[in-house]
């Protein structure tokens, strides 16, 4: 049997909390479902790690769900991510996210959000 601690290590290990509005999480959502495999290569990912970090934006959906439609988009919702995956976000984000953006401020506010966990 494999121990906490190792199960804990594959699971991601610590999580942290990040708070997003809900338009921003689907900019960065439909600019992760973008990338090709050359540019997943790259960054070095899998699809695995693309399909887990979509994974976590469509876990936020669930709260989204509960909020009117009017207020939707500047809605904040709370993203919970493994910290393997946050550093695989701040390196998407300064490489392939400003190419697909189509709002300069979710690069700001992204960016802003990925400073302050660390």
């Amino acid at each position: 049997m494999r121990g906490l601690s190792q199960r804990w290590r594959e699971r991601g290990g610590r999580t942290v909390r990040l708070a997003l509005a809900f338009d921003d999480i689907m900019e960065i959502a439909l600019a992760l479902l973008v990338l090709s495999p050359a540019e997943l290569e790259k960054l070095g990912w899998s699809f695995a790690d693309r399909k887990r970090l979509l994974d976590h934006f469509l876990a936020s959906g669930k709260a989204a769900q509960r909020t009117e439609r009017a207020t939707l988009g500047g809605t904040l919702l709370e993203l919970r991510l493994p910290l393997r995956d946050v550093s695989r976000l701040k390196t998407f984000v300064r490489r392939d996210l400003p190419k697909a953006a189509t709002n300069a401020a979710v690069l700001d506010r992204l960016g802003a959000a990925l400073n302050a966990i660390s």
